[in-house]
């Protein structure tokens, strides 16, 4: 499985229209499947995050071109004012992308990674994982870049942002997390919180 995940700036108040557009857009689509549709709440506001999963580089390429070729990607329109897709695969020791209620409170974390950072990384997810388990079993899925500069995007689900906290010291505390050797490929962090859209598979 490989994933695009799509960021469709536009108006603050134009984020619910260009969920419901974008949602649309994916339904059309003759190959790949809608996973999850966000809005930001806190980051960068204005922007909707659209992840679909293909099943071939061929099919993800197809949807690729179709967006850059409409006068409305995403069937946004003149709502858009900027659009980035990016092609990911998963890191390949994770279990596939699971849909449904996962918490309702989503953080999209991007890492750009020191040239020659991926398989370091890899290597330092891989054996963090099950001593953190408490914490990373609300890891939704990990991606690693098929194009731009090197970089990971991390998406993880909660019930809330004292959940989200609360996990996260206590796995620090414990030495459990993060995945020793991993912050030392890191050449620069983000961080989105983002809520569901109401026709998000992932909710």
């Amino acid at each position: 499985m490989l994933y695009e995940l799509a960021t469709l700036s536009c108006p603050i108040l134009a984020v619910g229209p260009v969920c419901e557009q974008a949602r649309a857009w994916a339904a059309e689509a003759e190959a790949g499947t809608l996973l999850g549709c966000w809005r930001t709440d806190i980051g960068a506001l204005g922007q909707v995050l659209v992840l679909r999963g293909f099943d071939t580089q061929e099919a993800l390429t197809a949807e690729r071109r179709r967006a850059l070729m409409s006068a409305a990607p995403f069937n946004a329109g003149d709502r858009l004012t900027a659009l980035s897709m990016d092609s990911y695969a998963p890191f390949p020791f994770l279990p596939p992308l699971r849909t449904g209620s996962r918490g309702g409170v989503y953080e999209v974390r991007t890492y750009r990674l020191k040239p020659g950072g991926l398989a370091p990384t890899l290597a330092a997810w891989k054996a963090a994982i099950a001593p953190a388990r408490t914490y990373t079993e609300h890891l939704v899925t990990n991606l690693y870049a098929l194009d731009g500069p090197p970089r990971i995007t991390h998406i993880w689900a909660f019930s809330s942002l004292e959940e989200r906290a609360a996990l996260r010291a206590a796995a620090y505390a414990s030495g459990a997390w993060p995945p020793k050797g991993g912050p030392d490929q890191i050449a620069e962090a983000t961080s989105t919180i983002a809520l569901p859209d109401p026709g998000s598979p992932l909710s």
